[in-house]
């Protein structure tokens, strides 16, 4: 897949997924989009910040050269288009339409949890980082964290220690960690898990680039916890654009007389779930049996009969022997595929035979 237009609108500053959203639906890609005339533009709505901005990068990228440095520093090239880009992060509003990638994203990464906290992180805050991530670890689950100091830092490093999969999301290029006292924690990361960043190579931190790939922290996950952080933090920047997508929000609690544990006390106040320990993760976002749904999408891809079932469901329960008046299978064949259905997390069953599709995969499916 020829991705070369996509990094090119990623280089011009003030197009972002709406923007890019947009050319799409008046060009039909972004191709085409690229080479089009000022008055093309316009016509597409692109307004005229962003209008000046384009026709000043056409003159001033020599994409082949970006290309090539990408290719030198083997960084892969996600976007909506692509097959393997994260389900999760596919289904927020306004996901970024490309993505930078050091290490291998898997589809397996769908089971994964955020850990976000404060930089000054305490005792008492880096060792439930520690605790919290080596269980996630330990029941397949991949840990999303920021590659900060301090709480991002432990729950990266717990998880590498633990044998597991960890994904860091970066607020600047991948050719400029930050900060650079991780430089070897994040290639120790892409060697198992993967360092990605919305951000073009080249881009160099800025404060104002972190509150925006906190969203795509959350949107690589099902849940969020926030393991300790103060009022202010950045970490609950995340907790909000977690909310806002619909995931799950958890708090550890801490010493109310501490000021690094007041924000994250606050969201319990607020009713966000406390967690005393991993199964408060595990238990709530279903992800108790993440080994076992892993092994079965290995043994049993999607065949047509999962298909076929996926399209009668809906989030509406319906009993096995409608599916069997609808489908025209056997009703052993259809009870066996929604068992193994069920191992993989693409249906619920809600009591009495009665199935319904899980939320991913009627975002993955488009099944209603």
């Amino acid at each position: 897949m020829d991705n070369r237009h996509w990094i090119a609108f990623s280089l011009v500053r003030g197009i972002g997924p709406a923007k890019v959203r947009r050319l799409l639906d008046y060009f039909g890609d972004l191709t085409r989009a690229w080479s089009a005339t000022p008055a093309e533009l316009r016509e597409a709505e692109l307004d005229r910040r962003s209008l000046d901005n384009l026709l000043t990068a056409r003159d001033r990228i020599d994409l082949e050269l970006v290309l090539k440095r990408i290719e030198r520093l083997g960084v892969q090239v996600f976007t909506w288009e692509s097959p393997d880009y994260p389900r999760n992060l596919l289904n927020i509003p306004q996901p970024p339409p490309v993505l930078y990638v050091l290490g291998t994203l898997l589809p397996n990464d769908e089971w994964a949890v955020a850990m976000v906290g404060t930089r000054r992180a305490s005792p008492y805050g880096r060792e439930v980082a520690r605790d919290l991530a080596c269980g996630l670890a330990a029941s397949g689950v991949t840990v999303v964290s920021g590659l900060a100091l301090g709480i991002d830092t432990v729950s990266h490093r717990a998880t590498l220690d633990a044998g597991g999969r960890t994904i860091a999301v970066l607020g600047s290029g991948l050719d400029h960690i930050y900060p650079a006292a991780n430089q070897k924690l994040a290639e120790e990361i892409a060697r198992s898990g993967a360092v990605i960043s919305d951000y073009p190579l080249g881009t160099r931190p800025d404060s104002a680039n972190f509150p925006p790939r906190n969203r795509i922290i959350s949107g690589l996950s099902k849940g969020v916890v926030i393991v300790e952080a103060p009022e202010g933090s950045g970490a609950l920047i995340t907790a909000e654009f977690a909310a806002e997508q619909g995931r799950d929000v958890f708090a550890v609690p801490g010493s109310i007389l501490q000021s690094s544990c007041r924000g994250t006390n606050q969201l319990i106040k607020d009713g966000v779930r406390p967690v005393l320990g991993v199964s408060d993760i595990l238990e709530e976002l279903n992800l108790t049996l993440v080994t076992e749904r892993k092994e079965a999408r290995t043994l049993l891809p999607a065949d047509e009969t999962e298909q076929k079932l996926l399209t009668l469901l809906s989030a509406e329960p319906t009993h096995v022997d409608e599916l069997g008046a609808q489908s025209h299978l056997p009703i052993a064949q259809i009870t066996g595929t929604l068992a193994l259905m069920e191992l993989k997390g693409l249906v619920r069953q809600v009591g009495g035979m009665n199935y319904v599709t899980a939320r991913e995969a009627r975002a993955a499916y488009r099944v209603e």
